[in-house]
C-alpha cells in the first residue's frame, strides 16, 4: 500500500516537471536611462526643485491660495481614495500567502437508506449499552479549520510586493498631482495679475482718448477738422471702452477658474496689487538631467510601475509550476449533543495536503504570462517616454524663460517709445502739423504694445513657474 502511494506521488511530481519544462520563452525589455549629461542652454549643478514652494513663491496671497488647495481640492481628495483603495490591496495580497483559519459550529440531520452501507451500521453498531442511533441521523460539531497554499514558487509573495509596489508608484503620483496643481494656481494666480494690469491700462487710455476727443470737438468748431474725425475718434472711444467689459469677464473665468482648484464656490481671489511688477530673477539653476531621475516624481512612479510590472511576470510564470495546497482541522463532532464533548470519543481532527499542477488550462495561462510580459515591455517604453518628455519639457522652458527675457526688455522700450509718441502727436496735432489719423493710430499702436508688454511679463512669469514644475519641484 505504501509503495503505490510513493509510486502515485512520484507520478504527479513526475508530470508537474513535465509541464513546467514547456514554459514559453520571453522577449525581456531592459529599461535605459540614457540622458544627455547637461542641458545645452545652461550648464549648473545646482537645482531650484530643491527649494520649497513656500519658499518659492514670495506672495503671500498665492501661497494661501495654494495651502487651501492641498487640502480642499476634490481631484486630489478623489485620488487619495485610489490610494487608501492600492494600500488596501496589499493587505488583501498579504493575507493570501497566509494560513487561512476558520471556526464554525454546525448541526444537521440525515436519514439513510437501510440498504446502504451507513443504514447497515446504524442497525447493527449500537453506541452505548441499551442506545443506537437515533433515527433520522443528527450530526453536531464544531472546531477550527485551515487551508493553507504553500508559496513554494514565491508567486504570493511576488503578487503582495507588486501591489505593495503600485502603492508607492501612487504616493509619486500624488506627489506629481501636487506639483502640477501648485504651478497650475500659480499660472492663473499670474493670469488674474495680468488682466488686472490690461484692466488698468485701458482706463488709462479712456483718459488719454477722451482727452483727445475733446480736443478734436474744440478743433472741429475752429474748422479745422471735420465731423469726420470727430467721429473716428468718438469710435476709438467706444471700443476701448468695450474692452473694460470684456476683460472684466476674463477676470470673472479666471477668479472661478482658481476658485474651482480650490475647492470653493465662486467668490472675489485675493491678490496683490503690486505682485505683477515683481522683477524676475535673471539667474536659471536647473541643475543636470541625470536629476530628473530623482526629482521627478512622475519619472519615480513610471519605475516603480515598471518594477510592479516586472513581479507580475513573475507571479504568471509561477501558475505554471505545482501548487501545495495544506487542509487542517480539529474540533468535537457526534451524532447527539449529549456526547459533544465528550474526550477523546467525540474528539475529531484531520490533516492533508494537495500538490495540483496545470494540464488542461495550460493555454490560458500562457496568454496570461504573454499579457504581463507585454505590460512589462510597455511600462519598460513608458519610463523611457516620461524621462524623454521630462527632459524636453526642461529644455523647453529653459529657451521659453531666456527668449521671454529678451523679448520684455525689446518690448518695454517699444512702450516707452510709443507712450512718448502720443505726446508728441497730440502737440503736433494742437499745432496743424500732424493730421487726426496719426493721433488715432498712435493711441492704437501704444494701447496694443502695452497689452503685448503685460501679456510677455505674464508668460516670464508662468516661465518660472512651469521650469520649476518641469524640475520637479513642489511636491516635497
Amino acid at each position: 500500500m505504501k509503495t503505490k502511494h510513493m509510486i502515485h506521488s512520484l507520478s504527479i511530481v513526475l508530470i508537474a516537471i513535465l509541464l513546467t519544462s514547456c514554459i514559453p520563452e520571453l522577449n525581456v525589455r531592459k529599461k535605459s536611462q540614457k540622458m544627455p549629461e547637461e542641458y545645452a542652454q545652461a550648464k549648473d549643478t545646482t537645482n531650484l526643485s530643491n527649494v520649497r514652494w513656500q519658499e518659492y513663491f514670495d506672495d503671500e496671497n498665492l501661497i494661501a491660495l495654494i495651502d487651501t488647495a492641498l487640502a480642499n481640492n476634490q481631484e486630489l481628495n478623489i485620488f487619495m481614495r485610489e490610494m487608501e483603495m492600492l494600500k488596501n490591496e496589499v493587505q488583501i495580497r498579504k493575507g493570501e500567502y497566509l494560513p487561512s483559519v476558520d471556526v464554525g459550529m454546525g448541526a444537521g440531520l440525515d436519514k439513510p437508506g437501510e440498504f446502504t452501507r451507513a443504514g447497515a451500521v446504524e442497525k447493527n453498531l449500537p453506541i452505548h449499552e441499551g442506545d443506537e442511533f437515533p433515527e433520522p441521523l443528527s450530526d453536531f460539531g464544531f472546531g477550527a479549520y485551515a487551508n493553507w497554499e504553500v508559496d513554494i514558487w514565491k508567486k504570493l509573495r511576488n503578487a503582495k510586493k507588486s501591489a505593495l509596489t503600485r502603492y508607492l508608484a501612487s504616493v509619486e503620483g500624488r506627489n506629481f498631482l501636487v506639483t502640477n496643481l501648485i504651478s497650475e494656481i500659480a499660472n492663473a494666480y499670474y493670469e488674474l495679475l495680468a488682466l488686472d494690469k490690461q484692466l488698468a491700462i485701458v482706463q488709462q487710455n479712456i483718459a488719454i482718448q477722451s482727452n483727445a476727443l475733446e480736443i478734436v470737438k474744440v478743433q472741429k468748431q475752429s474748422a479745422r477738422v471735420t465731423e469726420l474725425a470727430v467721429k473716428r475718434f468718438e469710435a476709438q472711444l467706444a471700443g476701448t471702452k468695450s474692452l473694460v467689459f470684456e476683460i472684466s469677464q476674463d477676470i470673472i473665468e479666471v477668479e472661478n477658474e482658481i476658485n474651482f482648484l480650490v475647492g470653493r464656490f465662486p467668490q472675489r481671489v485675493v491678490r496683490s496689487s503690486g505682485g505683477f511688477d515683481t522683477l524676475i530673477s535673471d539667474s536659471l539653476q536647473v541643475g543636470l538631467p541625470s536629476q530628473l531621475l530623482e526629482n521627478r516624481p512622475d519619472i519615480r512612479q513610471a519605475e516603480m510601475e515598471l518594477a510592479a510590472s516586472k513581479l507580475d511576470v513573475k507571479v504568471a510564470k509561477a501558475r505554471f509550476y505545482p501548487r501545495l495546497e495544506i487542509g487542517a482541522g480539529i474540533g468535537y463532532q457526534a451524532f447527539n449533543a449529549k456526547y459533544l464533548l465528550e474526550t477523546p470519543e467525540s474528539l475529531m481532527y484531520g490533516i492533508g495536503g494537495e500538490l495540483m499542477a496545470p494540464l488542461v488550462n495550460r493555454n490560458a495561462i500562457k496568454a496570461l504570462y504573454q499579457n504581463s510580459n507585454a505590460r512589462q515591455i510597455q511600462a519598460a517604453i513608458e519610463y523611457e517616454q516620461t524621462i524623454l518628455n521630462a527632459y524636453v519639457e526642461v529644455a523647453n522652458q529653459i529657451s521659453n524663460f531666456q527668449n521671454l527675457r529678451q523679448s520684455y526688455r525689446f518690448k518695454l522700450q517699444q512702450v516707452q517709445y510709443l507712450n512718448e509718441s502720443i505726446d508728441i502727436s497730440n502737440n503736433l496735432f494742437r499745432n496743424a502739423r500732424a493730421d487726426y489719423i496719426e493721433v488715432l493710430l498712435t493711441q492704437e499702436e501704444a494701447l496694443e504694445s502695452e497689452f503685448e508688454l503685460v501679456e510677455t511679463k505674464m508668460a516670464q512669469l508662468q516661465a518660472s513657474v512651469n521650469i520649476y514644475r518641469a524640475l520637479g519641484g513642489g511636491w516635497e
